[in-house]
Formats: C-alpha cells, structure tokens, sequence
C-alpha cells in the first residue's frame, strides 16, 4: 500500500491521486506540478469535526502549512476558521471566501499596519506575545474607535519532547510571555482602554507525538487561568478545570482547544459567559478537565 492511500493508488499500472491519473494531469499542465487531495484533506478535517460533535467550538486551519488559494477555499467551504501571521494571509483568506470573524491572529511580528487591517476587518482575536504589543495594539484600536479581542499565549515552560528547533514551550524558547509574568500581563491588558481581554493560549512546539507535553502544558494554563480569574473576582466555588462545557453550539461555553498539528492550547475567558469559545483547532476543556482527572487518578494507582 502506498503513503497517502487510498487516495494516492496504483490502478491498472497508473498512478491515481483521487482517481486522477496523475500523468495524464503532467501532460495537461506540464511538470513541476503540486496536485492536491481535497478529499484527504476534508477526511483529516472530518476527524476534527467527529470528535467535536455537540461542543461549541471552531476549527481554525493553520496557513503556515499551506497557503494555496484552493486549500484554503476547501476549508472555508467546510467551515474552518484559520490561524494567521501577517496581513498578507488575511487577504489571502478573504479572497478563498474566508470569514474574517473566524480568524485568529497570531504571531510575534505584526505591524501596526497589519493590527489596523485586521481590526477593520473584524478578525475574532488576535494573540498577543508580549506587553510591547497590547501596548501598540491599544493604541491602534483607540485611533480606529474599535477595541481589540485578545488573548495573551503564555510560555508554560513545558518540555514537549521534540526537536530542539521547533520546541516553544521552554522558558528558554523566545516566544510567549514567561509563565510567572502573565498574571501582571493579564493586569496591564485589563487595563488598557483599546483591548478587550478573551482568552488565553500557548504554543509548545510541532511535530508532537505524544499526549503527555499537552496535558502538562494545559495543567499549567489552567492554574494561570484559576488565578485570573480569582484576580478578577470571577472564581467560583467549584474549581475552573473541573467545570465541564455545555453542549450548545453558541457561545458562552467552557472551552479549551488545543491546536494539534502545532501545540497550541487555548483557554477562553470573558467575565459575561466566565467562559467562550476560542477560535482554535479545539479540544473542548471538559476533555482537558477530565484527561487532567484521568491522568491524576492514574498517577495515584501506580503509586
């Protein structure tokens, strides 16, 4: 059987991609040519969907992986959100028929160009990485009369146990504001007049193969997420991993989401709903709260 199959197959001596002859295809539009398998790429999306059934969430594709114009028309069509870094990408997700109000914009570099563009298109959060930029980000939102969504990524300084050159997570990688700085960051936020503060998100690495890295960084997110809101006056009596989200799809809900092809966990807070959805490739937070119960009682059986 061949990688890719059973999309990508031999039949009767020729190579097939979708039930397209693939030499066929180079005589037609000549060589180098790059073919595409949409129904491989909405089968991989499918698999989001399934296990989402039922929870207010959004599925946001990453365009760092691939900005063609008709991937990304394939996942707008499907419903996806996506995750951009510049306003070149929201363009390109505007001309693919993308919802600007289905974005999330991330990213260490964005000018205040680019927080203008965004803000006039009405983008659903952007995620900030540092107090410089809810600096900047307040200012341009006041000079426009709007008021930037936003939600702080936090380096958790978790070990995601893979390459060295892709980890994020540490606190020796350079990206996300230091876990014991985010607190008095969430503080500054609150109190800038532009920004309205929504979530909460972190970014551990890529190519992560095991389940472990994303629960010991949602651990930590989730206790950041738990002194927050005590900061704020919105604790509760019943502990904020422990509450479990309701299975309307509209917002208001207990959500966490992790992005799984990249290592980003996002948790949504609002002090309206106390919590809402985050646009993000989600796991819903009951998953993180209960996997959080699942593991500890595992802990204490092995001891």
């Amino acid at each position: 059987m061949l990688p890719g199959a059973p999309h990508l197959a031999r039949r009767d001596g020729r190579l097939e991609f979708d039930r397209h002859d693939l030499d066929a295809l180079a005589r037609r539009f000549g060589t180098p040519l790059f073919v595409y398998s949409r129904a491989s790429m909405l089968d991989a999306l499918a698999a989001y969907q399934r296990a989402l059934a039922g929870r207010a969430h959004l599925l946001c594709y990453a365009m760092k992986a691939n900005s063609n114009l008709a991937v990304l028309q394939t996942f707008a069509q499907a419903g996806c959100g996506f995750d951009i870094v510049s306003g070149g990408e929201l363009a390109r997700v505007l001309a693919a028929g993308g919802d600007a109000g289905r974005v999330v914009f991330s990213g260490v570099g964005k000018t205040r160009a680019e927080m203008r563009m965004a803000l006039e298109a009405g983008v659903r959060c952007f995620n900030v990485e540092s107090a410089d930029e809810l600096d900047a980000l307040s200012a341009v939102a006041q000079a426009s009369g709007r008021r930037a969504p936003v939600s702080l990524r936090v380096n958790p300084d978790v070990d995601a146990r893979t390459h060295p050159y892709i980890s994020t997570g540490l606190k020796g990688n350079k990206f996300g504001i230091a876990h014991d700085e985010a607190l008095s960051a969430y503080r500054l936020a609150a109190s800038l007049p532009g920004l309205d503060v929504v979530g909460i998100d972190c970014h551990i690495g890529s190519q992560i193969t095991e389940v472990a890295p994303f629960l010991d960084a949602l651990d930590r997110v989730l206790d950041l997420v738990e002194a927050v809101e005590r900061a704020a006056g919105w604790a509760s009596p019943t502990p904020t991993r422990r509450r479990h989200a309701p299975t309307s799809s509209s917002g208001g809900c207990s959500s966490g989401s992790t992005h799984a092809a990249t290592g980003t966990a996002s948790c949504c807070s609002s002090p309206a709903g106390r919590w809402s959805a985050m646009p993000a490739c989600c796991w819903p937070r009951c998953w993180c709260s209960s996997a959080r119960r699942r593991r500890t009682s595992a802990s204490s059986t092995r001891r």
